[in-house]
């Protein structure tokens, strides 16, 4: 099965400094997990619907003075697919076909607390986008008929 997921944009926190460091290495660990600590508590606050889509939420550790680097973000999306997706009935369809994606993988098999919580912000985010286009079609039927 295949459970297509939308990504526009990526954003990576490059960490050169751990290249080629083993996974026993316990500096790097204990750096790494206070680092998607971070990031996951950033995303989060920053998030529409309070939500990071992730399926096992981060360990809670201590901050050792640790620093979050910068990060690059980019588009992942070419102009020509963005065009293509863009339109708001698309964007329902397509979140409606994750949805209900999601909800079969989660029905088939034992799943964590994370994906099931994956399962209700797609479909807060799926009720947002029919909001939206709802009240975008009023307001452009109640703006034609105030022009007639």
């Amino acid at each position: 099965m295949i459970l297509r997921i939308q990504v526009y944009e990526i954003e990576v926190w490059p960490l050169p400094q751990y290249e080629g460091r083993g996974t026993a290495d316990t500096e790097a660990k204990a750096y790494l997990n206070w680092l998607e600590m971070d990031v996951f508590e950033h995303l989060l606050s920053q998030s529409h619907f309070q939500a990071v889509l992730n399926e096992k939420d981060p360990l809670t550790v201590l901050n050792n003075g640790y620093i979050r680097p910068q990060s690059l973000r980019g588009r992942v999306v070419s102009d020509e697919v963005f065009e293509l997706r863009k339109h708001p009935d698309t964007r329902i369809a397509r979140r409606a076909e994750t949805l209900s994606l999601l909800a079969k993988v989660i029905s088939e098999r034992q799943v964590q607390k994370g994906l099931r919580r994956t399962l209700l912000t797609q479909a807060k985010r799926l009720a947002w986008l029919a909001e939206r286009r709802l009240s975008e079609l009023a307001n452009q039927v109640e703006t034609e008929n105030n022009e007639e």
